[in-house]
């Protein structure tokens, strides 16, 4: 039986439910059916254990990081999201043999007049899968991070700041309400802030963690704006409840779409979307562990997560879902861009980040739900394998990041060269790598929804195919061009580091499959994900019909892999048969090229418009309102009382007859005084 994957009040809308008392689980069924639910096996003990311990790692590895050895920190630090990982694995098990969603109440939290907001997890497909991705990624960033950080001299600072940043991602995903989101969604703020900045003795790493929660905090500030009109709108912030009473409305309800435009600059903020994506670049500043961990498995992945959980609300908004679906087609398109002609390894993949997470903003905005979420998980496949082959690259390159003094490493580095092939070749999505699957039923979506999209997604694959193996080229392939120090030290990575690489590269080969294109039969996990979206299915039908035939998908995936074989093929002739390369930082460049490699001046841009005349304001404050006004003000007061003291002193001249004429002088004061009342 089809499940609503939607929550309603127990006390107004439940006709079937079994409670537990103290930390109980609600269990709870769709309206339309009326056969008892079975109590849902398990202990609620569970459900606390799979943040709680991140959180104890985070506590253990904070409070005694002066007294444990690095490899103590690390092994506590992959333990705990381990232990969480096989938590949730066992729950997603035992929720496969019986699909029904249910929640985990806590406590009561809030009580405030007619507002009540209980502290409660909430088990679906949506959140469960969204656990094995942060615990699982998770679990194999933290174990490579214990190579990588092995001689740093806070690994214990480092493994306590990434096990907070997973506990802040996995409530996050199981809050029940819009409240928790935001406590687990300014969580993964926070910590992107101290792990960005982790190497805090430089001070433009201090500037790009600034920059990151700065910006953040823009977009938050809408979103926390759409958390309020949700609660005065329906009365309430949990998921189940909001989402019943949504489905009421009328599509295209005026106060719906405000509430899905805030919610979305939230999520434009989070997941660095058009034009608040200026953060993430320079978050690469933090540890490449800590870019894999926010490009992969946490914070960019919050925005979609947030939608995905909204959609009832966005199926309502189709001018929102216009203004998703554009938005994330052009930053797709514009990172693009910017990844042709940058040379830092990093950059490269943080531009390549945002343009994939553009490609699932398109999806969400063409309702391709499941789809964006597909692309979720391969991306986090791909993308953490990258990252974390950038880090073996940079690792044996003595920390040098610049692709120009690269070159020819496919020999000294074999296991890093491979894996990296296998993650390139998954993002440019070429078949039977998981990038192509994903990538298709995207562009697949977007062609039904509008053409211009689709054209748009698959000049954004071709330019994608592109710079990842120009990455892949100028890195692995010609000669070495860098010292012969760096040559003379070049090695693969240690176990701890290569085990990751491996694991990551075998998901991005097959993990494709969880959902083969139509015409190999249906995916499971877009079965398994329907019921999430029973509500907009009941809303609006026709956009979950797909009306494409056999042979238009055909054509669809003919072109989608042309364009990445294309790509992959131009990247080839200049890079290895030419022998072109980047030229150097002083060099002049094309007007294209000059501006693609510096961002298209945004950063410049914003720098003008919004950083030197807050700069400039602030300075003006503090000179004349901080110095001149208020410390005048108090310093004048002050001064004030000092010369009244200084004249004061005067009287005190220890001669009694000065004291005595004093006396006299003040009764006759009192006296006149006296006298003038009468």
């Amino acid at each position: 039986m089809e499940q609503a994957g939607h929550y309603r009040s127990v006390s107004h809308q439940l006709k079937h439910y079994h409670i537990f008392t103290f930390n109980h689980i609600s269990t709870f069924q769709n309206m339309a059916e009326l056969a008892p639910l079975a109590v849902y096996p398990g202990s609620p003990l569970l459900y606390i254990l799979i943040p709680l311990l991140p959180f104890l790692g985070f506590l253990i590895n904070g409070l005694l990081n002066r007294r444990i050895s690095g490899t103590t920190a690390g092994m506590i630090g992959s333990a705990t999201v381990l232990g969480s990982f096989a938590i949730s694995l066992t729950l997603f098990l035992r929720f496969l043999g019986n699909p029904v969603p249910y929640t985990v109440h806590l406590f009561d939290w809030i009580s405030v007049g007619s507002m009540e907001i209980p502290f409660a997890y909430q088990i679906d497909q949506l959140s469960l899968i969204m656990l094995l991705l942060v615990t699982g990624v998770g679990f194999l960033i933290h174990v490579y991070s214990t190579g990588y950080m092995h001689h740093d001299e806070n690994v214990g600072k480092f493994f306590s700041f990434l096990n907070l940043f997973v506990f802040s991602m996995l409530v996050l995903v199981l809050g029940s309400n819009y409240v928790i989101l935001f406590i687990g969604w300014e969580g993964v703020g926070l910590c992107s802030y101290l792990l960005i900045g982790f190497w805090n003795k430089n001070h433009n790493y201090n500037n790009a963690a600034k920059k990151a929660f700065i910006i953040n905090r823009i977009g938050d500030l809408g979103f926390l704006l759409g958390i309020f009109l949700i609660y005065f709108t329906f009365d309430s912030v949990q998921y189940g409840e909001v989402f019943q009473k949504a489905s009421q409305l009328q599509i295209g309800a005026g106060v719906v779409t405000a509430i899905t435009l805030l919610l979305f600059v939230g999520a434009m903020g989070k997941s660095a979307q058009l034009p608040l994506y200026t953060w993430l670049p320079d978050a690469m500043a933090g540890p490449t562990p800590v870019s894999a961990l926010i490009h992969a498995a946490t914070m960019v992945t919050a925005g979609i997560y947030m939608v995905l959980r909204s959609n009832v609300l966005y199926t309502l908004s189709p001018d929102t879902l216009d203004v998703v679906a554009w938005v994330g087609a052009l930053t797709a398109l514009f990172a693009a861009t910017i990844g042709l002609a940058q040379n830092d390894i990093k950059k490269v993949l943080a531009y390549s980040t945002v343009s994939q997470l553009g490609y699932m903003f398109l999806a969400l905005g063409v309702m391709g739900y499941s789809s964006s979420l597909f692309h979720v998980l391969t991306h986090a496949f791909f993308k953490a394998l990258m990252f974390l082959g950038a880090g073996s690259v940079i690792h044996a390159m003595s920390n040098e990041q610049d692709i120009r003094n690269m070159g020819g490493l496919r020999k000294a580095l074999p296991i890093t060269f491979l894996t990296f092939l296998i993650g390139c070749i998954a993002i440019s999505g070429i078949p039977p790598f998981s990038g192509f699957f994903s990538k298709d039923e995207i562009l697949a979506h977007a062609y039904e929804h509008n053409k211009v999209l689709w054209g748009i997604g698959l000049l954004t694959a071709f330019l994608t195919a592109f710079y990842m193996f120009r990455l892949l080229f100028l890195t692995f392939f010609g000669e070495f061009r860098g010292t012969e120090e760096q040559k003379h030290h070049l090695h693969e990575s240690p176990a701890s580091m290569t085990i990751p690489l491996v694991i990551l590269a075998a998901l991005s080969a097959i993990g494709g499959f969880m959902n083969a294109p139509l015409v190999l039969g249906r995916g499971y996990l877009a079965d398994f994900l329907a019921p999430l979206f029973t509500y907009s299915r009941q809303l609006n039908p026709t956009a979950f019909n797909h009306q494409i035939d056999h042979s238009t998908e055909y054509m669809l995936i003919g072109l989608s892999v042309a364009a990445g074989v294309l790509g992959i093929a131009l990247a080839y002739v200049l890079y290895v048969a030419k022998r072109t390369r980047p030229v150097a930082e002083e060099a002049e460049r094309g007007a294209f090229e000059k501006l693609v490699y510096h961002k298209y001046y945004v950063d410049e841009l914003y720098n003008a418009l919004f950083v030197k005349p807050s700069m400039f304001l602030s300075r003006g404050l503090h000179d004349i309102v901080e110095k001149r006004v208020v410390d005048g003000a108090v310093n004048g007061v002050g001064r004030g009382v000092m010369g009244g003291s200084q004249l004061l002193r005067y009287l005190q001249t220890g001669k009694v007859e000065t004291y005595l004429l004093l006396i006299v002088l003040g009764v006759v004061v009192v006296l006149a005084l006296n006298f003038i009342r009468l």
